[in-house]
Formats: structure tokens, sequence, C-alpha cells
């Protein structure tokens, strides 16, 4: 009875009733905290998931980037070897170059007022001259069959030295 009377004084005890208290409370708070960082250690591990996924998804897609650029690279450097490979080949420089000189004519033919009529009278000369050496059955074979564009060049610039010179003594 005295154990039971000793357990009732200190039940009894303001002191223990709030320190009771307080240790309930603290249990409560503990239990409440404890289940909060169970849930909130699940809602990370989610969050870490989604994160990797989308990180692989990302990744994925820069690489799937980064081979379309190299692609696209390897394109362009075909494309420039090319154009380059083009703008070399025989007849191309004077193809650009009569473009040049057709638009310095142009030019001319505004600027200049008294260029056209003597520009019209020296062209016509130098049809007809470059017409008699194209008259002929040589350059008729020559024209029918063909050769390299190296070829044509020299012989085409050898009849029209060889025109020009006849031409001219002619006068």
């Amino acid at each position: 009875m005295e154990e039971a009377n000793w357990l009732t004084t200190v039940i009894s005890n303001p002191f223990a009733k709030g320190l009771a208290l307080g240790i309930l409370f603290c249990i409560i708070i503990y239990i409440r905290g404890f289940l909060r960082r169970r849930e909130l250690s699940r809602e990370v591990g989610r969050l870490r998931g989604h994160l990797h996924t989308k990180l692989e998804i990302d990744s994925t897609e820069n690489e799937r980037r980064k081979q379309k650029i190299e692609i696209l690279k390897q394109e362009r450097d075909n494309l420039r070897i090319t154009v380059q490979s083009l703008n070399q080949k025989p007849g191309r420089k004077e193809i650009r170059q009569f473009y040049v000189y057709q638009t310095a004519l142009d030019i001319m033919f505004e600027k200049a007022p008294g260029f056209a009529p003597a520009w019209q009278i020296t062209l016509k000369e130098a049809e007809n001259l470059f017409e008699k050496s194209e008259k002929g059955v040589v350059p008729l074979l020559k024209r029918l069959m063909p050769t390299n564009p190296d070829k044509q060049v020299k012989e085409y610039e050898k009849l029209s030295r060889t025109s020009l010179e006849g031409g001219l003594a002619k006068t």
C-alpha cells in the first residue's frame, strides 16, 4: 500500500503531471515527425525517379541533336567541296568571266552614250570573223566529235587568232 501511496503522490504532484504531459506531447510530435519524414523520403524518391527519367530523355535528345549537327556539318563540308570542285572545272571560270564582262558592258551602255554604237560595230566585225573561221568541213567535224573542254578551248582560240590575223591583214 505504501507503493500505491507513493505512486498516487507522484501522480497527484503538478510537476509530474506536467512532465508526463510534456513526454506524451514529445512522443506524439516524434511519431508525427517520423511519419512525415517517411512521407517526404517517398516523395524525394519519386522526384528522383522523375528527374532521372527526364535526364535520360534529355541526354538521348542531346545525343540525337549532336549526331544531327555532325551529319549537317559533314553535308556542309561535302557541299563546300563540291562547290569548289565545280568552280574549278573547265569552263566555269570562263562562264563567270563572261557574266562579269556582260555586266560591265551593260554598265558601259548606261554610262557612256557613245560606247554602244562603236561596240556594236566592233562586235559585228568579230562575229563575221568567227563565222568565217567556223565555216568549212574541219570545224564541222570538230563540232560533231566531242573532245575534252581544254582541247576545245585551245582549238577555238587558235581558230579565232588565225581568223583575226586574216581579217586584220585584209584591212
